[in-house]
């Protein structure tokens, strides 16, 4: 969600912080800002509302602005409307403190209404203006900066990611990290701080990450930690071991057409380098294969395109494991009271490792003995870190907000632990099992194939990208993929679209079926295809405009009743989604191309959901 990004070194910090908040726009955001203590020792705080290029132009791209020490911001509203005032950092009353902050500080009304009892006054309408304000109490009362971050740190409550300038202190700035992300990251001579690795890359791939608690003081030559008992630590440094290029354009008109042509690589790092003579393996994994024996129950739990991929994962881990999986969504799976105990293994999934709805859930099971299993995609992430077990899928930095190449490692890889537990079980045959390998080597040149003919793609989309309503129909391991077509529809081109199983449609939801209504139809799925047909027939009967999406072998057949079919190679049952999701995540990008929609950067959307 918010952005935050810290320098300090011998150069002008400006320049570099509006570099790295650019490097954050994916993150989404409604306002930005920087602060800049200048030579002589002034808080410079420029911000401003919409879009970084307001505020980038309103400093010259940071010339009017001098200095070498500095943070910046990247808001996205939670308390207090998107504005000039709410943007970040916020000053204290007398000018001395700049804090810039990720999270949501639970008991900021108390701490308001002290500060206002001891004379403090407030002109934003955020949480964070508290912080700032309260670093100011404190330091008048002990004129030291750290000290006083310790003293605020004792009594605020909920998730933060601080950055807090003192200019009194013009040397250094400090860091504070609980339930929200943030690195450090070091340089020559220079080391910054960062919400998300992708903001400072460009600059550094030596970091090290905060865990809860810890404090940092920053300053051009060192960087100094503090545990939560407020104790002097040494931290572990880490590299970074994909460029700067991996999350640029590289030529293609938006960050979402260039991570879906770059999924079949993807899986190919994520799926062939865990294939050894035809063998599943996952090398560092301590849970083994014959604890899953013991394992009586399975939850996968994520949010968005992650609980996707978990509701594709119910259905073949079933399949292929004979054990009870349970798909849940992390926002209510730790209200839930959840059956989970020491015989229960949970899979949590998760693109940024940070989702804090995903933390929270993965920390009620933990808490309950439940062996954590994670699949994620950023190395070094929370939830990563907080894990028994973590399978990172080597996507590399995804940039637009619309996941395409995350969603598709994460299923894969899903499904190859499936069949790695399964073996284990002896729930799948021999032949079985290398079957499935074979199909799994062929998945990305057959992704190939179709993504160097998208003509038809790009020609429905011309048809339909009028719709005001969309449904996607399916069943089974269909309906699973339509729920992630639907999303991708809605949240780029921002067309109302809701996927249904097929067989609810009589349950209430074909009374919104009339003339003209798009009914996007899939039947990928081999078992039910007859079934699917009988669900376009009756859907057309109400008036309906049908797109069907089905296998080749199934075209000749889909046209005999619908005229627009586009056609996915076939492959085995379980891995028939990874295959059939692509026209949909092609479909919704041209369609919101011809919209003339921000692709990239979706409204009131945010790529890593760092609050609740």
């Amino acid at each position: 969600m918010c952005g935050i990004v810290g320098f300090v070194g011998g150069e002008q910090a400006a320049p570099i912080l509006l570099d790295g908040l650019e490097r954050l726009e994916y993150r989404g955001y409604d306002s930005a800002g920087i602060a800049v203590i200048s030579g002589d020792k002034k808080l410079q705080v420029k911000k401003s509302k919409g879009r970084l290029k307001v505020l980038r132009d309103m400093i010259q791209g940071g010339k009017s602005v001098e200095g070498t020490i500095g943070i910046g911001h990247t808001r996205w509203a939670t308390h207090g409307e998107p504005n000039d005032v709410n943007a970040h950092p916020h000053l204290s009353g007398d000018g001395k403190i700049a804090v810039v902050h990720n999270g949501i500080i639970e008991n900021y009304v108390e701490l308001r209404d002290f500060l206002i009892s001891n004379g403090y006054k407030f002109i934003s309408d955020t949480d964070t203006e508290v912080v700032s304000q309260l670093v100011s109490f404190y330091y008048a009362e002990c004129g030291n900066a750290l000290e006083a971050v310790f003293r605020v740190l004792r009594r605020i409550e909920g998730a933060y990611a601080l950055g807090i300038l003192c200019v009194d202190e013009p040397e250094h700035f400090i860091a504070a990290r609980k339930d929200a992300p943030l690195l450090i990251g070091y340089g020559e001579g220079s080391n910054y701080i960062a919400s998300d690795v992708t903001a400072i890359i460009k600059h550094t791939r030596d970091v090290s990450y905060m865990e809860d608690g810890e404090v940092a003081v920053i300053s051009a030559d060192k960087v100094q930690f503090y545990n939560a008992m407020e104790q002097t630590i040494e931290k572990e440094h880490h590299t970074i071991d994909w460029d700067v290029s991996a999350a640029e354009k590289g030529g293609y008109a938006h960050f979402m057409l260039k991570e879906i042509m770059e999924q079949p690589e993807a899986i190919r790092k994520t799926a062939f380098s865990r294939i050894h003579d035809n063998r599943i393996v996952f090398e560092d994994m301590k849970f083994t294969a014959e604890q899953i024996k013991d394992v009586s129950r399975i939850f996968i739990i994520a949010c968005g395109s992650s609980y996707h991929v978990g509701v594709v994962g119910k259905y073949n881990l079933e399949r292929l494991m004979r054990k009870p999986v349970e798909v849940c969504l992390a926002s209510e799976f730790r209200y839930s009271d959840p059956l989970v105990d020491d015989k229960t293994l949970v899979i949590v999934i998760s693109q940024s490792g940070e989702t804090l709805d995903t933390m929270a859930a993965l920390r009620e099971a933990k808490a309950r003995g439940a062996h954590i299993l994670s699949i994620v995609n950023v190395v070094g992430s929370s939830i990563a870190r907080e894990s028994d077990d973590v399978l990172y899928t080597w996507a590399g930095p995804e940039i637009a907000v619309a996941t395409t190449k995350a969603y598709s490692t994460q299923l894969v890889l899903l499904d190859m632990l499936g069949l790695y537990f399964a073996d284990a079980l002896g729930t799948v045959s021999a032949a079985q099992y290398d079957e499935i390998i074979e199909e799994l080597l062929r998945l990305p040149g057959k992704m190939e194939q179709m993504l160097e003919d998208i003509e038809d793609i790009k020609h429905f989309a011309s048809n339909y990208f009028n719709h005001n309503s969309v449904f996607f129909i399916g069943r089974n391991l269909d309906y699973a993929m339509g729920l992630e077509g639907s999303l991708k529809l809605k949240e780029i081109s921002y067309i109302h679209s809701e996927a249904y199983a097929s067989g609810e449609l009589k349950h209430g939801t074909i009374s919104l079926i009339e003339d003209g209504t798009l009914v996007i139809a899939l039947g990928t799925y081999e078992p039910l295809f007859d079934k699917a047909m009988s669900n376009v027939v009756e859907v057309q009967a109400r008036g309906a405009d049908v797109l069907a999406l089905t296998t080749d072998s199934n075209v000749a057949e889909m046209k005999k009743t619908v005229e627009n079919v586009i056609s996915v190679p076939e492959t085995h049952t379980i891995l028939q989604p990874s295959l059939g999701v692509v026209p949909l995540q092609l479909f919704a990008y041209y369609v919101a191309l011809l919209r003339g929609c921000d692709i990239d950067k979706p409204r009131n959307l945010a790529k890593s959901v760092t609050v609740e």
